[in-house]
């Protein structure tokens, strides 16, 4: 008998073969991108395909742009969007990148995406491989079957394929971007492109290749002018150059400055939408002369496909400059300058052409050394959300300026928009911060939680009892906003943001606030340095919501150190506003350097506030400021609405009632009624010593 043994095939030490090197050999990097904190990482085989060192790759997936053409990256992203959208575990792509000398380059990429057990995506693992001798061969096999017996070359793909190109350009470099990166001008067999926009009577030069190429004086030219993309604007015609000769001839002019090129004929297409040119192209050969029947129309049909895509680029960038424009008139024109503080403010428009938001920002100077630092986003994309948004920064600013507390700012603000009579509510976060004392009075109106950054760079979320949105409250008839309270101490910084910061698609709120917290964190102390990448951090990752920022960092140095002023709206039945102004007093206090005395200011505050609540109808308004004459006070306000006058009186030995006021004359240097419209206001002041 044969042994089966002696004859079987000796194995390998190694095998089977690891599949590190088994990707390395068929040249694929692998890559694991962790969706959670945004790290990409790629192997060693990874970067040799995308042409990249080590150590020009930080982990970011942005950062492959510099490899990936923007149109690419765009077509890429929408995939693996759509592909986490649908449930889908896998996808693949070929796309091209451009290498480090400048030449392109086919890649095949292919994810698995991991979910969690609720189905959240958390990562996604694949290859990337290079695939340009695959597509090369295809694109060789497939040319081998589109001549025809003629030996004419079938061109007709080769138009669908920049026509279905060009259906996800947006704007005019992205058309010309997708005519030089998809080997459009090179399958037609053209050696060199130029194209012109029509602007205002003139032909203005968008695109021009190859390097090298420019003609002098021909940047921006006036449709009379003897060029042949001048004559095809005018006569609405194409015009097919089939020879040298008859180039010098017809444009004696452009002729001396291309020669250099080796032309031998040229295709030059009017770009014509609704019967009006927008433009011109220009294809140059050096291999041909002459143009069949069947080239010229699939030409004219190629540029008839690049006039739409050209028109929808030019709508989308007016589109997009008129948003922007109304936004921007809507928002302060300037940021008034701040004694104590440093501020930043920022807006970024939405991705969508013309979608206008109604993000705002809002700095208010008020008396005593305070500042209205306001953050609000209407409902909708649209010029009435502009409008609605506008109406709004204008009256809130009005009612702050005004003197009315924080609260009943927002309330207004609330009552204002319902009588607008629109469809749309707004969120709003408006924050009075009185800079001598650092105490931070915040109310909130279904807005994000604002951030507060230390000098030692950690950053928390200062979490702030909410309302209902602007609108909504006084159509439900809840105007009743509670005021929380923030210290805000020397080196601080105050971050207000609108939900485009915060919220990504498929992500949850709470985890974008965590990721936010973290940039911050790890950002720059400057706040014009820290506002510029929050800013930037949103324009790299696009999105369809706009985003406004203003940041706020008390300074404290030269910050008037006397005439500060709070204000507390305190309603019936309301402990936890109660809380709140014992708090305020209790900061306030401190900060002002009297606190020796903040037991007794506590105490009285407290009493004249309950009686405010127990003997008249309505809220009670506590008041706190520093008064500086001949010696430095402390002064308490409690008005409320009622015009009776309290009174003085014994209380029995047994009896509760009738103490306060004593307790008031005992505790205060000075104390009094003041008559205030249809109610009255209870003072008292505390003489504090000045600072050092």
């Amino acid at each position: 008998m044969v042994d089966r043994g002696a004859s079987a095939l000796s194995l390998p030490d190694d095998w089977p073969a690891h599949p590190d090197p088994i990707l390395a050999l068929n040249q694929m990097g692998s890559f694991d991108w962790d969706l959670d904190n945004g790290l990409f990482y790629m192997d060693a085989q990874a970067h040799e395909v995308f042409d990249l060192r080590p150590e020009e790759f930080d982990g970011c997936p942005e950062s492959l742009n510099v490899r990936v053409p923007p149109a690419e990256a765009r077509r890429l992203d929408s995939l693996v969007a759509q592909a986490i959208k649908d449930g889908s575990e896998n996808y693949g792509a070929y796309f091209r990148i451009r290498r480090r000398d400048g030449t392109p380059r086919w890649t095949h990429t292919q994810g698995y995406i991991r979910r969690d057990d609720t189905g959240r995506p958390r990562r996604i693992i694949g290859i990337v491989r290079d695939a340009t001798r695959e597509l090369n061969e295809s694109a060789t096999r497939r040319d081998q079957t589109a001549w025809n017996l003629d030996g004419r070359r079938d061109k007709t793909n080769v138009v669908q394929l920049i026509t279905a190109a060009l259906a996800n350009a947006r704007t005019v470099q992205d058309v010309i971007d997708v005519l030089k990166d998809t080997h459009g001008v090179t399958h037609l067999g053209a050696t060199s492109l130029v194209m012109g926009l029509v602007e205002a009577g003139r032909i203005r030069l968008v695109a021009e290749g190859p390097e090298g190429s420019f003609v002098p004086g021909t940047l921006i030219t006036r449709i009379d002018e003897p060029y042949p993309m001048s004559e095809v604007v005018r006569t609405l015609s194409p015009r097919f150059i089939e020879s040298p000769e008859e180039f010098a001839e017809g444009y004696p002019i452009l002729w001396p400055h291309i020669t250099d090129l080796d032309i031998t004929s040229a295709a030059y297409l009017p770009l014509i939408v609704q019967a009006r040119p927008i433009g011109a192209m220009g294809l140059l050969y050096n291999d041909r002369h002459g143009f069949t029947t069947e080239e010229r129309d699939i030409l004219v049909a190629l540029g008839s496909s690049i006039a739409q895509s050209l028109q929808r680029a030019m709508f989308y960038e007016q589109e997009k400059d008129l948003a922007s424009g109304l936004q921007q008139a809507m928002l302060p024109r300037t940021i008034p300058s701040v004694r104590g503080a440093d501020v930043a403010v920022r807006y970024r428009s939405a991705s969508l052409g013309r979608d206008i938001g109604g993000d705002w920002y809002d700095l208010i100077p008020l008396p005593g050394g305070r500042v209205g630092a306001v953050i609000g986003d209407v409902q909708g994309h649209d010029t009435h959300a502009a409008a609605v948004m506008g109406q709004l920064r204008i009256v809130l600013r009005a009612y702050a300026a005004e003197g009315h507390t924080p609260a009943t700012v927002m309330a207004r603000a609330s009552v204002f928009l319902h009588e607008l009579d629109t469809d749309r509510f707004a969120t709003c976060l408006y924050a009075e911060a009185d800079l001598a004392t650092g105490v931070v009075q915040v109310v909130r109106a279904g807005h994000i939680d604002p951030l507060i950054r230390a000098p030692d760079g950690s950053c928390r979320r200062a979490p702030v009892q909410g309302g209902l949105p602007l609108g909504l409250s006084a159509e439900f008839g809840r105007l009743a906003y509670p005021v929380g309270t923030i210290e805000l101490d020397p080196g601080h910084t105050l971050i207000l943001c609108t939900d485009g910061l915060v919220e990504q698609p498929g992500a949850d709120l709470d985890d974008g606030m965590q990721v936010l917290t973290a940039l911050v964190a790890s950002g720059p102390q400057d706040v014009w340095k820290l506002a510029d990448l929050l800013i930037d951090v949103a324009e790299e990752r696009g999105g369809d919501d706009d985003v406004a920022l203003l940041l706020l960092r008390r300074r404290g140095a030269d910050v008037p150190q006397s005439g500060g002023r709070l204000q507390q709206h305190v309603a019936p039945g309301d402990p936890e506003a109660l809380r709140q102004a014992r708090h305020m007093i209790r900061a306030a206090v401190r900060a002002w350097g009297a606190a020796d005395r903040s037991d007794d200011v506590e105490l009285v505050a407290d009493e004249l506030v309950t009686n405010a609540l127990m003997h008249t109808e309505g809220a009670a308004i506590v008041t706190l400021r520093v008064l500086t004459d001949t010696d430095r006070r402390l002064r308490v306000e409690v008005e409320d609405s009622s015009s009776a006058l309290p009174r003085r009186r014994e209380a029995g030995v047994s009896g509760v009632s009738g103490r306060g006021l004593l307790l008031v004359d005992m505790l205060t240097d000075v104390w009094g009624v003041e008559a205030r419209g249809g109610g009255k206001c209870v003072w008292c002041e505390f003489v504090v010593p000045g600072r050092d």
